[in-house]
């Protein structure tokens, strides 16, 4: 297990991961969304938590990102930087808070970056929503692009399949990809697309990529903390690599303190005043 200990703590910077691009050392990044399963990532090594607008789905049991909102994002994102020592913390904007009019893109930046301590945002969608990007660089917030699969946007997809397989698609995830970057982006993220297009736009643009299902050749990886955990089993995307089944150990352990309640050993003589 990697653990770092304090005293080798450094806190990872935007400049950081362009520096990790440029000598090819892969970049780790996880959600997160609570204080202490942040702690538990930080203290593990990763360089990026994302607090996910994915929370919609695995912490409030919603069918999609759509219904999460700002304010819920802010308590999050700020549980999460309370606990973090190490890691760059990036926070999603919720729909609805940036697309289409970049004052409210800008002030949702802000609240993110004042209430909750944020380091960065992310935003999903290219040249549509190029004027809000550059609203909200203009302020000085880092800022990390979208594209792919965007689950947002997933009303108007109607569909979680692979993005960008026709060559019409891939050329405007490139050409957006270029647009992020040359606004100012920090990094960007690929989500569900064919591995082959994912190496390209690595290769065209000078930003760190993360990818989510857009196969090995990009600059790093991010998955949701809960599914590969285990904790949530439900979705089992072919991208999802499983590290640990905690579901079941959850299980297990609340099985058996049912029991022991039932039974009358807990608590035991050791374990009273």
């Amino acid at each position: 297990m990697s653990v770092h200990q304090s005293a080798n703590i450094k806190r990872i910077t935007t400049h950081i991961l362009q520096e990790m691009k440029q000598r090819g050392e892969k970049i780790s990044m996880l959600t997160a969304y609570d204080y202490s399963m942040a702690g538990i990532v930080d203290a593990a090594g990763i360089d990026m938590i994302l607090v996910g607008d994915s929370a919609s789905n695995v912490m409030a049991g919603h069918e999609t990102t759509l219904p999460i909102t700002l304010d819920q994002m802010i308590y999050h994102a700020a549980s999460v930087v309370r606990a973090v020592s190490r890691a760059l913390v990036v926070v999603d904007i919720p729909f609805g808070s940036y697309q289409g009019n970049s004052s409210e893109a800008l002030r949702s930046a802000i609240r993110i970056m004042k209430e909750a301590g944020a380091h960065a945002v992310k935003v999903e969608g290219g040249a549509e929503i190029k004027e809000s990007v550059v609203r909200i660089l203009s302020a000085g917030v880092p800022v990390m692009g979208h594209l792919g699969l965007t689950p947002q946007s997933i009303y108007k997809f109607g569909t979680y399949s692979v993005r960008a397989k026709e060559e019409t698609e891939a050329q405007k995830l490139l050409d957006d990809a270029k647009i992020l970057e040359d606004c100012g982006c920090f990094a960007l993220v690929l989500e569900k697309i064919p591995a082959s297009l994912a190496k390209r736009v690595s290769e065209a643009v000078r930003i760190p990529v993360i990818g989510i299902g857009a196969g090995p050749h990009v600059d790093g990886q991010v998955l949701v903390l809960h599914d590969m955990l285990g904790i949530t089993q439900e979705f089992q995307p072919r991208f999802l690599r499983q590290y640990a089944d905690l579901r079941g150990v959850m299980l297990d352990a609340v099985g058996k303190y049912i029991q022991d309640v039932k039974s009358r050993d807990f608590p035991n003589k050791g374990e009273s005043y």
